[in-house]
């Protein structure tokens, strides 16, 4: 499992010592040692590599990884170049043509997005091949409480986007009431339709920052 580094290590450092972590890196290990789990261990941390503490001004928060071979990649919602668009991110990309007129991506990474500050989390960082949700409950959602914690002491605007109910189920974490918190249903084929659609997250997003004088986010996948 690669170490998370740079401020993310630091921010984070008091969990690493703590009882229901150890736990956790001791299960991770077994469960790859034993079963097929993505994304691959090199890649659990990837969110967090590709967007600074510094640099978050956006969370996309996710419920837990994709479970197909060649899908996670440590980024929610996102897959590598040259991997079949996924239906949730198919729902993602209409909505985003359907918020802001944009170009439906050819493709389904969403690193440009989190070079830009866009933090794409889930609330689980790991999953067994073909089984959803099947890492709940071993650490992850202590963890990744632990990292929703660090962001919202971070004295700047921030958005908080939530789909899904385990990815809503964080709100109570999000204290600073300045915050701009958009949730809806997951994008997911089986709840897109019951408000997803029409829930506009990327001019929302950029309305509220920019309104705060932060620069807005390119949504544009190229």
């Amino acid at each position: 499992m690669a170490a998370i580094t740079g401020d993310w290590e630091t921010a984070l450092k008091p969990e690493f010592s703590k009882p229901y972590y150890r736990d956790l890196y001791q299960k991770i290990r077994e469960e790859y040692r034993t079963h097929v789990v993505y994304p691959p261990a090199q890649e659990i941390f990837t969110a967090f590599h590709l967007t600074p503490l510094h640099d978050v001004k956006v969370v996309i928060l996710g419920q837990d990884p994709y479970h197909e071979p060649g899908q996670a990649e440590g980024l929610s919602f996102s897959v590598k170049k040259g991997i079949e668009i996924p239906p949730s991110l198919v729902n993602i990309y209409q909505e985003l043509h359907d918020d802001l007129g944009y170009e439906i991506p050819q493709h389904g990474s969403l690193r440009s997005w989190a070079e830009q500050g866009v933090l794409l989390l889930n609330t689980l960082l790991t999953v067994r091949a073909h089984q959803a949700f099947s890492h709940k409950g071993i650490g992850w959602e202590e963890f990744t409480d632990a990292a929703i914690r660090v962001l919202d002491q971070e004295e700047r605007p921030m958005v908080f986007i939530l789909w899904g109910r385990p990815a809503q189920a964080k709100k109570v974490l999000i204290r600073q009431p300045e915050r701009l918190i958009i949730e809806s249903p997951h994008p997911s084929p089986l709840s897109a339709y019951r408000g997803f659609f029409g829930s506009r997250p990327f001019s929302r997003a950029n309305d509220y920052l920019v309104r705060h004088g932060v620069p807005p986010v390119d949504w544009q996948i190229r």
